[in-house]
C-alpha cells in the first residue's frame, strides 16, 4: 500500500494551513465578506463544503452577532456539548458568556411536569432571564419550535439565532420556522445537517472577530 506523502506543517501552523486550503477548494466561489469567515470555520469544524451554501444567514446577522457579543449578551446553548466548544477566553474577552440549562433540576422537573423535552422547558427557562440573548442551537429542533412560539407571543426577541440541529425528526420543519422570520436575526442551516459543533464553531468565528 502507498501512502500520500505528508506535509511538514508545524503545529501553530495547522489551522491557517487548513484554511488554505479551504480557500482553494472553494474556488472560484464567492462569498459574502461579511459571512465567509463564519463559513468557513464551519467547514473547517466538519470538512463538509456543503456549508458553503446550506448556511442561510439574514441580513447582516454575523454584524449583529458580532455587536450583540461585544454588548455581553450570554449565549444559551442546547447541549453541554455546545458550550464546551465555545472559546471561554474569547468569550470572556468579548465580555460575554455562555450557559446551558438542559442538566438542571428545575428544567428537568418542568419537562416532566408538562410531558416536554428538557430542550424545551431549557428555552422557557432562557426566557425568564432578565438578560437579552443570543441562542446556538446545534441538537434539538424543539428548542427552535418552542423558540418560535415564544417568538410570536412576543415573550422573546433573541439577539441571533443559531439553528443548526442536525437529525431527521422535525429538523427541516423547524429551520424553516426560524428561516420564515422577519425581525430577528438568525444564521441556519438549512436541511438535515448540523450539530452542537457547528453551533460553537459559528459562535466562534464571530468571536474571533473581536479584537
Amino acid at each position: 500500500m502507498e501512502f500520500r506523502e505528508l506535509e511538514q506543517v508545524r503545529p501553530e501552523e495547522i489551522e491557517k494551513r487548513s484554511f488554505e486550503i479551504i480557500t482553494q477548494e472553494l474556488g472560484d466561489k464567492k462569498l459574502d465578506p461579511e459571512q465567509e469567515l463564519v463559513i468557513k470555520r464551519v467547514i473547517h469544524t466538519t470538512a463538509d463544503f456543503d456549508y458553503a451554501d446550506q448556511l442561510i444567514f439574514s441580513p447582516h446577522a454575523v454584524k449583529l452577532g458580532i455587536e450583540a457579543l461585544k454588548e455581553g449578551i450570554p449565549v444559551i446553548t442546547d447541549t453541554n456539548m455546545g458550550k464546551a466548544g465555545i472559546n471561554k477566553k474569547a468569550l470572556e474577552r468579548a465580555g460575554s458568556s455562555v450557559q446551558c440549562f438542559m442538566a438542571d433540576e428545575d428544567v428537568a422537573e418542568d419537562a416532566k411536569n408538562r410531558q416536554t423535552t428538557r430542550a424545551h422547558a431549557s428555552m422557557d427557562k432562557a426566557a425568564r432571564l432578565s438578560k437579552e440573548c443570543i441562542f446556538a442551537i446545534g441538537n434539538a429542533p424543539t428548542a427552535l419550535v418552542h423558540l418560535h412560539e415564544l417568538i410570536q407571543e412576543g415573550i422573546i426577541k433573541p439577539r441571533l439565532i443559531i439553528g443548526v440541529p442536525v437529525g431527521f425528526v422535525n429538523v427541516i420543519q423547524s429551520k424553516e420556522m426560524i428561516l420564515s422570520l422577519s425581525d430577528v436575526p438568525y444564521i441556519v442551516a438549512r436541511g438535515r445537517k448540523g450539530g452542537s459543533n457547528v453551533a460553537a464553531a459559528i459562535v466562534n468565528a464571530m468571536l474571533y472577530q473581536i479584537s
